[in-house]
């Protein structure tokens, strides 16, 4: 495999890099960390470095500057080493950087989960949200709800789960904008509302996509994602 694979390098043109997408995925039961980067024009793995710090990456991206002169969008999630790395080793990586909208929907959802979690422990055995965990967390992407109409019953409680899956639903609608100003409008509205919503993990999510919605408004524009990338890390 190892022979296969310098034989592969080795026929390996090393062309100009238009679209990037860098992700870390783990193994050895997530102790061990690699980052991939991913040519996302050709869904090409360019390389894979050894750990996820910041000097790993820039050190590439500087070895690589020639290849990447070209590059027009820089897909990735909000993990800030990696953000520092492109920053310092890439020109205007501020118009670059586009940050993925499955990275951010999962906050969301983690927030919500919480949200869920806490509420049906307070409300004991009573609670209307006995085995609706999963019917929060599911779009039209996933399967949709089992019942579509018994869950939007409960969606319409006077219940903060409620109100965290409004805010979650809302934050997944944004990212169909075409426009940068109609994009940025829109999601300080929805930050906004949740500033004042009183759900703390909700608050803790606006407060990070209110630090990095540069990026998510570059993604926006661009339609630039880590779809491909996160594909590879499921093979490897």
């Amino acid at each position: 495999m190892e022979r296969a694979v310098r034989r592969g390098l080795a026929r390996r043109e090393a062309t100009p890099i238009e679209a990037l997408a860098i992700d870390e995925t783990s193994y050895q039961k997530r102790h061990e960390y690699v980052t991939v980067i991913v040519d996302r024009k050709n869904g090409c793995v360019i390389d894979v470095l050894n750990d996820r710090k910041k000097n790993t990456l820039k050190t590439w991206l500087e070895c690589n500057k020639d290849r990447l002169g070209a590059v027009k969008t820089v897909s990735m999630d909000m993990w800030e080493p990696f953000i520092i790395a492109v920053e310092e080793a890439i020109d205007d990586a501020a118009v670059k950087i586009c940050f993925d909208r499955f990275h951010v929907a999962s906050h969301f959802g983690k927030a919500l989960d919480k949200v869920c979690a806490t509420e049906h422990k307070s409300l004991g055995c009573a609670s209307p949200l006995t085995r609706t965990k999963h019917d929060w967390l599911r779009t039209k992407a996933n399967g949709g709800y089992h019942d579509k109409r018994a869950f939007l019953k409960l969606a319409q409680m006077h219940l903060k789960t409620a109100r965290a899956w409004m805010i979650k639903e809302t934050a997944n609608g944004l990212w169909s904008y075409a426009y940068r100003g109609v994009a940025e409008r829109n999601w300080r509205s929805l930050l906004s509302w949740i500033s004042r919503c009183r759900l703390e993990p909700m608050v803790k999510v606006g407060q990070m996509v209110h630090r990095y919605l540069w990026g998510i408004l570059n993604a926006i524009v661009s339609k630039a994602t880590n779809a491909i990338a996160e594909s590879i890390n499921a093979v490897i």
